[in-house]
């Protein structure tokens, strides 16, 4: 298991460098231009094939004017496929980057591929399954539910809630389908998000399934890794793995309760401070809460795999020494883990 985490390691040294795919001209952003996208011709770099490709190394020249960056059909589609085979991308978003290129290289472990990075024309074969990727929803009454309008920053304030759900309907559906909110948005433009209305939606499939026997934490990838009891690859997601200021443990420890949607317990004498709150907070549960609608507490105190309140900044900023996933990614790893299982912090 070691030597895959080694071999990944060295892949994403080479692979995970600026894109300039996003500089080429996007076609109009619909659910017609994603399911039509075609992978092996669609993502190119400077008229070079596969997007995901190392770039080359390049003496300093003088700076080009910045070219603005916009979302990609065919990234859309190769983010909704890896998402489908349990190589989470984390947000869905039509960019990309290194939760893409770090999903791309899970899949190839899967697939028992050479781990490169590299989108190629035989990983694009396994990858592709030639079925629409974007689907109609009718949004429902049910929808409506868990809304409670914008979550206050302040700890003190929300734990004057009952419950820290969803700022909006666009809100919960992005999350459902795994989908950046603004780009749900874009994909559906003059959308009301009302009961009764037709929008498009990422059609990321069922959650895995599967027994997780072990967990890797991967700092330098800041990726979670879970295998079964045959060393198997079940899924993979990018992950906020504590910070400078607050690192994430070393070693191996097990989980010990999984408790989804779960309350939080904010205690400035052993974590963090955050504002002027000095005194012991309980903070109500909810999607929108400190730790999101999962918390997979481990053997060692205060220390957990949990959601976030903020999915699309998962590998971008960092956390309080936890390990932080996308909501929807750490409730499809909560489903398939029990206590006793091992988390091993690389």
């Amino acid at each position: 298991m070691h030597t895959l985490a080694r071999l990944i390691a060295f892949s994403m040294t080479a692979a995970l460098v600026p894109s300039v795919a996003a500089q080429v001209a996007p076609a109009p952003m619909d659910a017609n231009a994603v399911n039509a996208a075609n992978l092996l011709t669609d993502l190119v770099i400077e008229d070079r094939p596969y997007i995901f490709a190392p770039e080359p190394e390049i003496a300093p020249t003088e700076p080009e004017p910045a070219t603005p960056v916009v979302p990609s059909a065919a990234i859309v589609r190769a983010q909704i496929l890896l998402d489908q085979f349990g190589a989470s991308p984390g947000v869905i978003d039509g960019y990309d980057g290194e939760n893409v290129r770090k999903a791309l290289m899970a899949f190839q472990a899967m697939a028992g591929l050479e781990v490169s990075g590299t989108l190629d024309a035989q990983t694009i074969d396994l990858l592709e399954t030639g079925l629409p990727v974007i689907g109609a929803y009718e949004i429902t009454v049910e929808d409506m539910s868990e809304i409670s309008g914008p979550t206050p920053a302040d700890y003190a304030e929300k734990a004057q809630l009952e419950f820290l759900g969803y700022a909006s309907v666009a809100e919960k559906l992005a999350e459902r389908f795994h989908m950046d909110r603004d780009f749900l948005m874009a994909l559906n433009p003059g959308a009301e998000f009302a009961a009764g209305e037709t929008i498009a939606v990422a059609m990321t499939g069922s959650d895995r399934t599967g027994v997780v026997a072990r967990i890797e934490a991967d700092k330098t990838l800041r990726q979670v890794r879970a295998y079964d009891a045959d060393g198997m690859l079940l899924a993979a997601y990018p992950a906020t793995i504590g910070s400078e200021d607050n690192p994430s443990p070393s070693g191996s420890y097990v989980v010990e309760v999984v408790a989804p949607m779960p309350n939080y317990t904010y205690n400035p004498k052993i974590n963090f401070q955050q504002g002027e709150n000095a005194e012991v907070l309980t903070i109500p549960p909810g999607p929108n809460g400190p730790v999101g609608s999962m918390w997979i507490a481990l053997s060692k105190p205060t220390y957990g795999i949990h959601g976030t309140p903020e999915p699309a900044q998962i590998d971008k900023t960092g956390s309080h020494g936890c390990v932080r996933l996308t909501n929807w990614d750490a409730e499809e790893l909560g489903s398939m883990v029990s206590a006793g299982v091992t988390v091993d912090f690389l």
